[in-house]
């Protein structure tokens, strides 16, 4: 096969829980990349964090931590920190669309301003033998600001960039910008990776016509709301297997399992729970109003039965 296929990390879901259960039942991604690492100016790593890149966490898992900061010393912490467990390559997210980061001049918010970032790529370069990759995506205000930025990276040896085709205030809405990215491509002297809206194996297949040059894949939001796609992309098949319910359905209680002994209380686990169906919930459609059963379940009894109705409307 002459292409790699990525999972793009989602905060707040692609875990290593998720992981792990996902390569269990469904497989098809060659490397993941975890959620970031934030330190918020202090030089502590939260324990979920530390949890989440344990390499005991992620047995038989090809992973790449990733950082989001705008400061080169924290950026040098996080780096010697992952090293210590092995990990060779560290992944800096200029991607991130939410406020609360790009506020703070991190995440996308960071691409219009290409001096801070050669600030700290050389510093990360001068005191770090860490393989540094990128996660961006167009820009934040316009997709102008990545190409802005591509003569400052083509000063460093990055093992690639990753490239979500939106702009950061556009958070998930509207369609990707193809042209853009496109752009980006004749552009670049560093290696690109796809990514932004792979959530079919016919658009996929589209994308891979469209950019012949590209063959690394990432697979984001997709991943969560049809686990199933990238064994399908795989094995260019349309079809879902025949066990498809009773597949999702031992993924789902491995995961509310993990969760379960991992969250504080109920609260947090129908929670958890909740916003994964408002991914899983497209894949029944013989329960369309699946995801307003899991909401309505006020306790753990009622979510379990909420599940089992969903499960067996498709068995039917």
């Amino acid at each position: 096969m002459n292409y790699k296929l990525l999972s793009s990390p989602l905060q707040g879901f692609t875990d290593f829980r998720f992981r792990n259960a996902f390569n269990e039942y469904f497989g098809g991604i060659d490397t993941f990349y975890s959620p970031y690492i934030r330190l918020n100016g202090k030089r502590i790593i939260k324990p979920a964090y530390e949890r989440d890149i344990l390499p005991e966490n992620n047995k038989g898992l090809e992973v790449i931590p990733q950082v989001i900061t705008n400061d080169a010393d924290e950026f040098l912490f996080v780096a010697k920190y992952v090293q210590q467990f092995g990990y060779k390559e560290l992944n800096w997210n200029l991607g991130c669309p939410y406020p609360m980061v790009t506020k703070c001049g991190m995440g996308s918010g960071l691409i219009n301003s290409p001096e801070k970032i050669d600030g700290i790529l050389n510093k990360i370069h001068s005191e770090s033998d860490i393989l540094v990759s990128m996660k961006m995506r167009l820009g934040y205000e316009n997709s102008q600001e990545i190409l802005n930025v591509f003569p400052v990276l083509d000063k460093y040896p990055l093992k690639n960039i990753a490239i979500h085709a939106r702009i950061g205030k556009q958070l998930y809405k509207g369609g990707v910008d193809l042209v853009s990215f496109q752009n980006c491509v004749n552009a670049a002297n560093h290696k690109l990776y796809y990514n932004g809206d792979i959530t079919s194996v016919t658009k996929f297949k589209e994308l891979q016509e469209r950019f012949p040059t590209i063959d690394h894949w990432m697979i984001g939001r997709g991943l969560i709301s049809d686990p199933f796609l990238p064994n399908m992309i795989k094995n260019d098949t349309l079809i879902y297997p025949e066990n498809k319910i009773k597949v999702f359905s031992k993924f789902h209680d491995i995961l509310y399992q993990g969760y379960s002994e991992s969250l504080s209380g109920n609260t947090h686990l129908l929670l958890k729970m909740y916003h994964l169906w408002e991914y899983f919930a497209p894949l029944f459609p013989n329960t369309p109003k699946g995801l307003k059963l899991i909401k309505k379940a006020s306790n753990i009894k009622k979510y379990e039965a909420a599940v089992a109705q969903i499960l067996d409307n498709e068995n039917h």
